[in-house]
């Protein structure tokens, strides 16, 4: 493959659907044509809101052979791996730290593919992806490139390399092959299984009942219901809620069956939801809201329903999202995600690596410290 060709398109749109779905590994949603295309295309993402869309494929005599979700930002939102640090301190010497190149999904902290390699020899493949996003940003200027949460069969390609490897945490919930909520209940202790007996309790007592939905199972005012919860969820905390509801709806079109919609009712009123995606083996909570303030609602909605899916469906992994320590009570275990850094200028990258160092020594123990309150009884194993 001596005479792969770089290419870089300003949307999504310039790469046929099918030839980018077919170089992806799996059924992750959040890397398919039409999630990603679905952002550009229904206003969610554009250079206004720091995201200008700079996708890399590679072609091999005009074949598509791999490719890569690629993006020029301004600043460091919606990414989950916070490096505002590092552009303070290029600020604070002069330097500009934005634009930077960014391989990732946008307001998505999942893990999974990012090195997207069809046919052939992917180790190679690989390698030439992440040398040609290091080599674009020598050739704009830029200041770093940087790869967020991606799969472990991506990670290989870094080792070895000048990229920076930096970690973190996220709580995730693993099936252990219990045959129904209940016998999930007896893995834990006995203190952590009474309490979430009696969080479901407060919320079947307030009279609320809760329903789960695919995309192509809900109307279009169901639709505008969830955009309601999401966007004032996000209105509430300060943060500008980017998705739009035509994404929402979007969704429900271009990839219904990954969609799986929690509504939470009282009677026929909907007072809260959540809104999750899903692969054949992973389930993703993503977005919440509630017009009410009812104990343990949040918890049902966001956790106890998506476990109960996990087990009917046969899914292996639940992914509620980023932080939250409240979720290790509820059988979330600690789970790593990594991300990496290729940063131009030499000071700033060995300024970085030695940061980086003392900050994987804090995590570690971070790590130990969340699993001394591991809620799972003796016997029933704690690593995930």
């Amino acid at each position: 493959m001596t005479g792969l060709v770089a290419r870089f398109h300003p949307a999504l749109s310039a790469v046929a659907p099918a030839q980018w779905d077919a170089l992806r590994p799996d059924d992750n949603p959040f890397v398919s044509h039409a999630f990603l295309a679905g952002l550009e295309e229904t206003g969610c993402i554009d250079a206004r809101a720091g995201w200008q869309p700079h996708h890399l494929t590679l072609h091999d005599n005009g074949r598509l052979v791999a490719a890569a979700p690629l993006y020029r930002k301004t600043n460091s939102h919606g990414e989950f791996v916070f490096d505002w640090s590092w552009a303070h301190a290029y600020a604070e010497h002069g330097y500009d730290y934005y634009p930077k190149l960014l391989c990732a999904v946008p307001y998505s902290p999942v893990t999974g593919p990012r090195l997207l390699a069809g046919a052939g020899d992917r180790v190679e493949m690989r390698a030439r992806l992440i040398a040609a996003m290091r080599d674009e940003a020598i050739h704009l200027g830029l200041s770093s490139a940087h790869v967020n949460f991606p799969a472990a069969y991506d990670e290989s390609a870094f080792i070895g390399s000048d990229w920076l490897e930096r970690f973190d945490w996220q709580f995730h919930w693993h099936n252990r092959g219990w045959a129904d909520f209940d016998e999930f209940l007896a893995s834990l202790n006995h203190r952590k299984r009474k309490n979430i007996r009696q969080e479901r309790a407060h919320v079947a007592t307030a009279g609320i009942h809760c329903e789960i939905r695919h995309g192509d199972e809900l109307e279009e005012s169901e639709w505008c219901t969830l955009h309601d919860f999401y966007r004032s969820t996000f209105e509430e905390r300060g943060n500008f809620p980017a998705l739009t509801l035509d994404f929402f709806r979007h969704l429900g079109t271009a990839m219904p069956r990954s969609v799986v919609a929690v509504l939470c009712r009282r009677g026929n009123a909907a007072v809260a939801g959540a809104l999750m995606l899903r692969s054949s083996t992973t389930l993703y909570g993503r977005y919440w809201g509630s017009r009410e303030n009812v104990p343990g609602l949040h918890f049902e909605a966001c956790y106890y329903q998506g476990i109960e899916y996990c087990l009917r469906e046969g899914l292996t992994i639940f992914e509620p999202g980023a932080q939250g320590e409240h979720k290790i009570a509820r059988g979330f275990l600690p789970a790593r995600t990594r991300s990496f850094h290729w940063i131009a200028d030499a000071r700033f990258r060995r300024a970085i690596a030695s940061a980086l160092q003392r900050e994987a020594i804090a995590l570690d123990a971070y790590r130990d410290e969340c699993m001394e309150h591991s809620p799972f009884a003796k016997g029933h194993g704690n690593a995930t």
